[in-house]
């Protein structure tokens, strides 16, 4: 079905300004035919619309390649330093609309669809996203592997290519059901497997003393196929790659089980080694120590090292033959980032490389490694840091064990060294945890093999150098930075915003994408009634946007006139959805003794998933929906107020719901968020925060001025201070009537008629067990929503703000973010460069 031409011409700006040539329209029509019969063995009588995608996914990817190929000659002949970037997660979402926008062929794609009588958004749809990730972890990842490529970095990706991502969020009767994202079941047409790269991963088996030195023997196999994923970057030809590793059984089967018959039973038996890639562990705030985990982080790191130490021996050197063999070189051209602990095993696995492999003597190999490596810490909590046990690792890696606890050894001398009989100093400092189960701390181990240190916000920074590594800080302070995040411009407002986009390019011209900082003079015309009424204007069509995919998918139909006042992340308790759900209630509570009173219309959202084992957090999902339940079908409530959980949060739907919020949530207890990048989406978006002290919040602030956003709250000292005095929930239970009246309905079965102790367990955890001080922010909190209503009731005023965010928004821009990690711990330059158009591969 085409769609009108009106929506052809909208779309058609977003990728017209800044990048080189328009491919011809009749090409890709010609290239979208031959892929539909030769790729897909189809003809337009029996093709799907999902056919329709792939033949274009097909076409747009022919465009990639010819890049794609250029670009790693490019750096095969100029041989620079190149960026690894190590990460359990990637959040990626999809690809088609991305790709096309950053090779500048959007526009002519969207022609040559229409031509053929094809709706390009409806073909956009149907593809998967690829949720290899939980949250913002993951999809910091994905960002940051887009700005490498647009800043012309020779950088890497390296992942696990699991089978199911995070998994599919049904609400079922108000309660979350996990179903499994089968992402591949269509096929995924942007990855190429090369199994010519494929590498042999080793597990188990014992350590022996030889003549030569260690030697790891009567190991398991499990092969590491790699598939490359293409990583393009905004108009300047460079394409990068994800590697993305898939395990594989050994091919050989023992040959007894011929000899004892039971040939089937071996087939089958393969089938357990490929489980390592076959899910994503969906929790990335709490540690469990499963050996499947272990084994996905050792199996990711194995294959990762082998392959980039293969590549700087073939590297050129000299002459196309000559390979290296030194390793003196090594950190000059490899720089390894550790994406959180979860592959902190590179560093024994690069140190059992060096020595047992490459024979280096080990205060040889203890430099590269330290040299190569650097760290980036995500989170404080202290449940999420990873420590395996000790017996473990003995079992699954017993040669790394050996190689943790000689770095221990030689580490605690330099401790005692520094700080002669200092014992509780070299308790805190050691890798090695001694009380009960003995467990290796996985942080500790990535400071003391690393050069670089970081956390992702300037307070969390601080957070880390002041507490949770107070002691390494003050071992080695030279190793600490900072290093905010940031997001992609390209994916968070030039995909997903289309409407603003082309309003910022009629004022500042079309660099923004690659230079966001330019956004700052949008201040000049942020109390211009013109320019007001055009960024209101674009922002009431998305919300109308939005509102039509709310009707559609969950039959309640908002009033769009309404504030959309958006919370979205994962669930958990210090995010505090719950004290979000604690201020509708008060709003509803409000509603119902005066339903005169002048009110601002709201339509609040949140969306997220709960870990599958995490009770409290699916009670906390539970909750919102009966809250909305009573809420949404109250008549007297009407349009003044609605609740809507957003089934299965992911990025898809995060660039839906982006462009249509005017309020964002970010209410986390200042302390606990490492930074947060959702904050930024929102921010540049235009949407106005309310939020804490917390995360990136904090610069968010120093960069837009305390008038234009939001802020409430205790700060990290009274968070501390209120903690070191004691919290006690009841104090402000009994002296606060409207916490009293929220809490009894949560544990009268006000929301829960059909059964009166569903939520008891919220009530308690509000009351005896809350670590994250909701009762101690909720008056500041109700107040502060009090005068985001107030505001919001004055449109010029509103829209002021939200000019200012969006010209603030410069900061956090994910190129600022890697362009100082280039400078600062990679010791490489970003270049900008663009590469020559090599046309369209044939």
């Amino acid at each position: 079905m085409s769609k009108p031409q009106s929506d052809v011409d909208k779309r058609k700006q977003i990728s017209v300004r800044g990048i080189a040539q328009l491919e011809d329209v009749n090409e890709i029509k010609k290239d979208f035919n031959r892929h539909l019969h030769y790729t897909l063995v189809k003809d337009r009588n029996v093709a799907t619309v999902r056919d329709y995608y792939f033949a274009l996914a097909h076409t747009v990817k022919d465009h990639l390649v010819s890049r794609w190929i250029r670009t790693q000659q490019y750096y095969y002949e100029k041989d620079p330093k190149r960026v690894y970037y190590l990460s359990l997660e990637y959040y990626m979402g999809r690809s088609l609309q991305n790709t096309m926008i950053n090779l500048g062929i959007q526009t002519a794609c969207d022609e040559a669809m229409y031509q053929m009588g094809l709706d390009i958004e409806e073909l956009e749809e149907l593809e998967e996203d690829a949720g290899l990730g939980n949250g913002g972890l993951g999809r910091l990842a994905a960002c940051f592997l887009d700005s490498m490529a647009t800043l012309g970095m020779p950088a890497y990706g390296y992942g696990i290519r699991y089978e199911y991502g995070i998994f599919a969020q049904k609400i079922r009767n108000g309660e979350q059901v996990e179903e499994p994202d089968d992402w591949l079941r269509y096929g995924n047409p942007w990855e190429k497997a090369r199994p010519e790269y494929m590498i042999p991963i080793h597990f188990y088996g014992r350590v022996i003393d030889t003549p030569e030195g260690k030697k790891w023997v009567d190991t398991q196999t499990v092969f590491a196929m790699p598939y490359d994923n293409p990583v393009p970057g905004y108009g300047n030809n460079v394409v990068n790659t994800l590697r993305l590793w898939s395990a594989k059984s050994p091919i050989d089967f023992n040959l007894k089980f011929f000899n004892d018959g039971d040939y089937i039973q071996a087939v089958l038996d393969r089938n357990l080694a490929e489980n390592i890639s076959r899910v994503l562990y969906p929790n990335d705030n709490f540690f469990e120590g499963k050996e499947l985990r272990l084994k996905q982080e050792y199996f990711m790191c194995a294959a990762t090292l082998q392959d980039i130490v293969r590549r700087y021996k073939a590297s050129k050197f000299g002459s196309r033959d000559a390979v290296r063999t030194s390793f003196d070189d090594f950190p000059n051209k490899v720089a390894i980032q550790l994406n959180d602990t979860h592959p902190s095993l590179a560093i024994p696995e690069l140190m059992r490389i060096l020595i047992d492999d490459e024979k280096l003597s080990w205060e040889k190999a203890w430099d590269v490694v330290v040299r190569t490596c650097a760290y980036t810490n995500h989170t404080v909590l202290p449940e999420a840091l990873e420590r395996w046990p000790v017996s473990m690792l003995q079992s699954i890696l017993p040669r790394h064990l050996e190689i943790i606890y000689h770095i221990n050894f030689l580490h605690l001398q330099a401790v005692e060294k520094r700080f002669p009989g200092d014992f509780g100093r070299m308790r805190s400092l050691s890798l090695v945890e001694e009380d009960g189960e003995k467990r290796i701390n996985m942080a500790n181990l990535s400071i003391v093999g690393s050069h670089a240190v970081n956390g992702v916000a300037a307070i969390h920074s601080e957070i880390i150098k002041k507490d949770i590594f107070k002691s390494f800080y003050e071992m080695t302070p030279e190793k600490f930075q900072n290093k905010t995040n940031g997001i992609t411009p390209r994916r968070w407002l030039l995909l997903c915003n289309p409407g603003l986009s082309d309003l910022i390019a009629e004022k500042i011209g079309d660099e923004w994408p690659v230079h966001l900082e330019q956004l700052q003079q949008l201040k000049k015309w942020s109390k211009d009634p013109t320019f007001q009424r055009a960024v209101a204007r674009v922002k009431q069509e998305n919300k109308l946007k939005l509102a039509q995919l709310l009707e559609k998918d969950y039959g309640v139909k908002v009033n769009p006139a309404s504030m959309y006042d958006i919370q979205v992340k994962r669930i958990h308790e210090y995010k505090r959805q719950l004290l979000n759900c604690l201020h509708i209630i008060t709003l509803y509570n409000r509603i119902k003794r005066d339903p005169t009173a002048n009110f601002t219309p709201r339509t609040i959202m949140i969306g997220g998933k709960a870990a599958p084992g995490y009770y409290i957090a699916k009670q906390i999902i539970k909750l919102i929906c009966a809250v909305g339940n009573v809420v949404n079908n109250d008549p007297i409530v009407g349009d003044k107020l609605k609740v809507i959980f957003l089934e299965n949060y992911r990025v898809t739907l995060a660039e839906k719901i982006m462009p249509a919020a005017d309020l964002s949530e970010q209410i986390s207890t200042a302390g606990t968020e490492a930074s947060g990048t959702g904050n930024m989406k929102f921010q540049l978006n235009g949407a106005l925060t309310i939020g804490t002290l917390d995360g990136a919040n904090v610069e968010m602030a120093e960069e837009m001025g305390n008038e234009n956003i939001f802020i409430f709250g205790m700060t990290v000292e009274e968070v501390e201070d209120l903690k070191c005095r004691g919290y006690n929930a009841y104090d402000y239970y009994n002296s606060n009537p409207d916490i009293k009246q929220c809490v009894d309905q949560i544990q009268s079965g006000f929301f829960s008629p059909g059964n009166p102790h569903e939520f008891q367990d919220l009530a308690n955890v509000l009351l005896k067990y809350d670590r994250y001080y909701l009762f101690a922010d909720f008056d500041s909190y109700i107040k502060t929503q009090d005068r985001v209503s107030a505001v919001y009731q004055d449109q010029s005023k509103w829209l002021e703000m939200s000019i200012n965010n969006i010209a603030s928004s410069g900061k956090f821009s994910s190129d600022r973010t890697i362009a100082e990690y280039a400078r600062q711990i990679w010791g490489i330059e970003p270049s900008w460069e663009k590469l020559p158009n090599p046309g369209v591969a044939k």
